[in-house]
C-alpha cells in the first residue's frame, strides 16, 4: 500500500500540472484572439495598411500564422460574413473547403458567392515570402530551414542580414551553411561601404546559382565605386568559368553515354563479323527484337521488375533467331562476303515486315521503371539516372563478353577459329558449332542491345535501322573483332558527335565524323587495333 508521502507527492505533482493548464490556457486564447483581430483587419486595410499588418502576424508566435500567411499569399485567404471569421478555402470549383484560419477546425463545403477574397499584390507576396523564410529559420526540420534560405536567395532582403547571421552562427548542416554565406554575401552587395559590397562579390564568384548572376551583372555596370566594379566583373569571369566547365562536363557525359549506345550496338557485331567474316544487315533488326522482347516482358510483369527479366529473354530470343539465320542462311555462304550482305539484307527486310505483321507498323512506349527515373547530383552536375544506368549496363555487358571469350572454352575455340580456321579444324575443333554457337552469342548481345535503346527511344519496326551504320563505323574504326577496339571507337565516335553538335548541329557533326573515318581508314584500313587472323584478311 502506497504510503503518505508518496501519496501527498502524487497530489501535489497533479496540482502543479493544472496550475500549468490554468497558465497555458489563457496564453493561447489570448495569441488566438490577437490573431483573429489581426486577420480580420486584413479584409478593409489598404495594402499600406495590409504590410504593416503582415509584419505584426509574422511577429506573433502562433502556429498557425504560417499556414495563414501561405494562404494569403495564394489568394486562398476569404472573409466568411455569416460567421464572422477569417477562413482558408481549397479547391478550384465553385463549392470549396474551408478551415477556420487560427484554429485548423474544417467548415465544410461553401460556395465562393458567400466568402469575400482578402486580396493581395505581388508586393505583398515578395513581403509574405520573406516572412515565411524568417519563420522557417528556426525550424526543426532541415529541409525547412533550406526552403527558407532559398527563399531568401530568389528575394533577397537587406533588413533580414541580422537573422541570417545569427542562424549561420548555431547551424549544423554544412549546405544550409553554405547557402547562408551566399545569402549574406548577396545581402551585402546593397550595402552604402564599397569594401562590403567588393567582399560580398567576391564571395559570390563562382557561384552557379541562377539568382546570383543578375544582382552581380548589375553592379558590374552600375556601382559607383570601381572596385566593386571590376569585382563583380571579376566574380561573373568565375562564374562564367565554372559554367563552362560544366557545359565541358556535360557534353562529355552526354558523348559517354552516345558511345555506350554505341558500343552495345556494335560488340554484337564485333564478334560475328571478326570472327566469320559475315556482314550482318540484320543485326539491326535482332536489336529490334530485344527492345520488342521488352515491351512484351512488360505487358505481363511490373514495371520496375520487366528490366531485369527482359535482359536474359531478349538475349535467349535474339541467339535463338541469330542461330537459325546461320544455320538456315549464312552456313552456305561462308567466304563471300558481298553475299552474306545481300543475304542478310534480306534476312531484315522479312524481320521487320513480321514485326510489323505481328505488332502494327506503330511504334511500342516501354516505360522506365522508378529506379531509373530522375536526375542524380555528382556535385553541381546533374545526370539523367537512365543514360547513367545505361552506361554501367554497357560496362557490364561488355566485361561478361571478355570474360566468356578469356575464360571460358567456346571462347577459346572462337578465338582459334578466328586466328586459323584450318589449324583449329585440324586441331579438333568443330567449326561449324563454333560458328552457329559464335552467331548466336552476337546475336544474343544485340538483343540485350535492344533492351538499353527501349529506355531511349520508342520501340518500332525500323529501330534497327538507325543504329546499323554507327554499328559498322564502331567496328571498323576500332579493328575487326577486337572488342577493346570496339570500346575505344564506340566511346570516341559517341565523344566526337557530342562535341560538334554545338557547332555544327547533329547532321553535320554525323557527317563530319563519317568523312573523318573515310580518311582514316584509307590510312589504316585495319583500324585502331587490327586484328590477326582470318577475318582480318577479308
Amino acid at each position: 500500500m502506497p504510503s503518505r508521502p508518496l501519496i501527498r507527492a502524487g497530489f501535489l505533482t497533479l496540482a502543479l500540472a493544472w496550475l500549468a493548464l490554468l497558465a497555458i490556457g489563457p496564453a493561447h486564447a489570448a495569441d488566438d484572439a490577437a490573431a483573429r483581430t489581426l486577420l480580420a483587419q486584413l479584409r478593409e486595410a489598404d495594402f499600406s495598411g495590409k504590410t504593416a499588418l503582415i509584419e505584426q502576424l509574422a511577429a506573433l508566435d502562433h502556429p498557425r500564422i504560417a499556414t495563414a500567411l501561405k494562404a494569403l499569399a495564394d489568394s486562398r485567404l476569404y472573409y466568411q460574413e455569416a460567421g464572422n471569421r477569417v477562413v482558408i478555402g481549397s479547391g478550384d470549383g465553385a463549392d470549396i473547403a474551408i478551415e477556420d484560419a487560427v484554429s485548423g477546425a474544417a467548415l465544410g463545403q461553401i460556395s465562393k458567392r458567400d466568402l469575400d477574397r482578402i486580396t493581395t499584390n505581388n508586393r505583398l507576396r515578395t513581403l509574405i515570402e520573406n516572412r515565411l523564410a524568417s519563420l522557417g529559420l528556426a525550424s526543426a526540420d532541415p529541409e525547412q530551414r533550406k526552403a527558407a534560405v532559398e527563399a531568401f536567395l530568389k528575394n533577397p532582403d537587406p533588413t533580414e542580414s541580422e537573422r541570417l547571421r545569427a542562424r549561420l552562427s548555431v547551424e549544423t548542416d554544412s549546405e544550409i551553411k553554405e547557402l547562408l554565406a551566399m545569402s549574406l554575401a548577396l545581402a551585402d552587395l546593397a550595402s552604402p561601404d564599397a569594401a562590403v559590397r567588393v567582399q560580398g562579390a567576391t564571395t559570390l564568384g563562382g557561384q552557379l546559382r541562377s539568382e546570383l548572376r543578375g544582382p552581380l551583372t548589375k553592379m558590374a555596370a552600375e556601382d559607383n565605386d570601381s572596385t566593386a566594379r571590376e569585382a563583380a566583373r571579376i566574380a561573373l569571369a568565375r562564374t562564367q568559368f565554372r559554367l563552362q566547365l560544366l557545359g565541358w562536363a556535360e557534353t562529355l557525359f552526354f558523348g559517354l553515354s552516345l558511345g555506350s549506345v554505341l558500343i552495345l550496338a556494335a560488340i554484337g557485331l564485333a564478334v560475328t563479323f571478326g570472327v566469320m567474316g559475315v556482314i550482318n544487315m540484320a543485326h539491326g533488326e535482332l536489336m529490334m527484337l530485344g527492345a520488342y522482347t521488352t515491351w512484351l516482358t512488360q505487358q505481363y510483369l511490373p514495371v520496375n521488375w520487366s528490366l531485369p527479366v527482359a535482359v536474359p529473354l531478349a538475349f535467349l530470343v535474339a541467339a535463338l533467331v541469330g542461330i537459325a539465320i546461320e544455320r538456315s542462311v549464312i552456313r552456305f555462304l561462308y567466304g563471300r562476303p558481298l553475299e552474306t550482305l545481300l543475304a542478310t539484307f534480306g534476312v531484315s527486310l522479312i524481320l521487320q515486315q513480321a514485326v510489323r505483321s505481328i505488332f502494327s507498323p506503330l511504334n511500342r512506349s516501354v516505360a522506365s521503371p522508378d529506379w531509373m527515373s530522375g536526375v542524380i547530383a555528382l556535385g553541381p552536375l546533374e545526370v539523367t539516372l537512365n543514360r547513367l544506368i545505361i552506361i554501367g549496363f554497357c560496362i557490364a555487358v561488355f566485361a561478361l563478353l571478355w570474360l566468356a571469350l578469356q575464360r571460358t572454352r567456346l571462347g577459346l575455340e572462337v578465338r582459334a577459329v578466328a586466328q586459323n580456321r584450318a589449324m583449329a579444324r585440324a586441331m579438333g575443333v568443330r567449326s561449324a558449332r563454333v560458328d552457329a554457337l559464335t552467331f548466336g552469342l552476337g546475336s544474343g548481345i544485340a538483343g540485350v542491345a535492344g533492351v538499353a535503346l527501349s529506355q531511349l527511344t520508342n520501340v518500332g519496326p525500323n529501330l534497327g535501322q538507325s543504329y546499323i551504320v554507327d554499328s559498322f563505323m564502331v567496328v571498323v574504326f576500332g579493328g575487326v573483332g577486337n572488342l577493346w577496339g570496339t570500346m575505344v571507337a564506340g566511346l570516341s565516335l559517341g565523344i566526337a558527335n557530342k562535341l560538334l553538335e554545338p557547332w555544327s548541329g547533329a547532321v553535320l557533326a554525323k557527317i563530319v565524323v563519317l568523312v573523318f573515318l573515310i580518311l582514316f581508314i584509307q590510312k589504316r584500313p585495319r583500324g585502331l587495333f587490327p586484328q590477326r587472323g582470318r577475318a582480318a584478311e577479308i
